[in-house]
């Protein structure tokens, strides 16, 4: 046998062993996932995270071939629930379904249970919403402009709900101070329900809060929407202004709602859940369900969200120290 033909039979043996072994690996590796996918929302049920998530996970269900259980871990301002993720096996079978309250927590609270950054990774946008600025119709402002006028003739005189300390909504109005240059008082509520029905009872004087939820009141007249915290205007508010054209050009404040895994997830499961969501993100019938909720589909890549998660948590950490929020 001369040399080239027994170097020609080696490169075969090994290509043959390299095979075997490659599929070896491949059989003795379980396909993700081997199990039913549980899905932490750290929030009371019925809110914006259950509207976001729920459909999706429905749909997440049939393409992974697993059930997708959500569960509901409340309390210490969704931190509860986001730190039973951050300690649970890195299997890409517990993932945190939140809001972005989870990028504004490390800067308002004293003790956070967690690193928001090394003990999490993004996975996926699943949403974004703006928000709607709303006044009680006895506030004697028909505009943005109107309204800081009013608020600048006393300061801290004039109200504003949010669903908790520390919340979007709360951080909103704190922004909107900053860049207005007045001082308006906090009147945090449990829940975001609970401020809207003071809103409308007169308790307080106007608040940021979702579409959704303040459309039915703006449109019977119990409410009145001065802005809207998208860049163009509202399909649903079409009469009423941006912030951007109420004169904050650079006002950025909307609610997101989101997938992270424990940091230590393998990454090519992270990528594998990002793409079945992102496939299910693009469908008419989450399109609508979302158009239908005041919400609009995102998905994208994990980077792409951790990008944005960055961003907010810088943010919201200069708007914290800067307007000296601090919760207990």
């Amino acid at each position: 046998m001369t040399l080239l033909a027994t170097m020609s039979r080696s490169v075969r043996w090994c290509a043959l062993l390299a095979g075997t072994l490659a599929a070896g690996a491949a059989i003795a590796q379980p396909a993700f996932p081997s199990k039913p996918i549980r899905v932490i929302n750290p929030f009371p049920p019925g809110g914006p995270v259950d509207v976001a998530g729920r459909p999706v996970f429905d749909r997440l269900r049939v393409a992974l071939g697993q059930p997708v259980i959500m569960e509901h871990r409340p309390g210490a301002g969704s931190m509860i629930g986001s730190a039973a993720v951050a300690k649970a096996a890195p299997d890409g079978c517990t993932l945190l379904a939140t809001a972005g309250q989870h990028a504004i927590n490390l800067s308002v609270y004293a003790k956070v249970p967690y690193d928001t950054v090394k003990d999490f990774a993004s996975v996926s946008m699943l949403a974004i919403a703006p928000y709607v600025f709303v006044v009680h119709p006895s506030v004697p402002a028909r505009s943005m402009k109107e309204l800081v006028a009013l608020a600048g003739r006393m300061p801290g005189k004039m109200t504003y709900a949010s669903a908790s300390p520390g919340s979007g909504f709360h951080m909103a109005s704190e922004l909107l101070n900053l860049m207005a240059g007045i001082k308006t008082l906090h009147v945090p509520y449990k829940g975001g329900a609970p401020a809207v029905v003071a809103l409308l009872g007169g308790e307080v004087d106007m608040m940021f809060s979702s579409p959704a939820v303040v459309l039915p009141h703006v449109s019977s007249g119990r409410m009145r929407a001065l802005a809207v915290t998208t860049a163009s205007r509202s399909a649903q508010l079409p009469d009423v202004p941006t912030m951007a054209e109420a004169g904050f050009s650079r006002f950025d404040a909307q609610a997101w709602y989101g997938i992270f895994a424990p940091a230590a997830t393998p990454r090519d499961t992270i990528g594998f859940i990002a793409d079945q969501l992102d496939r299910v993100l693009k469908t008419p019938e989450i399109r609508e369900a979302y158009r239908l909720a005041g919400m609009e589909p995102v998905g994208g890549t994990p980077a792409f969200f951790d990008e944005r998660v960055k961003s907010d948590i810088a943010k919201w950490a200069r708007v914290a120290r800067e307007a000296r929020v601090q919760v207990d």
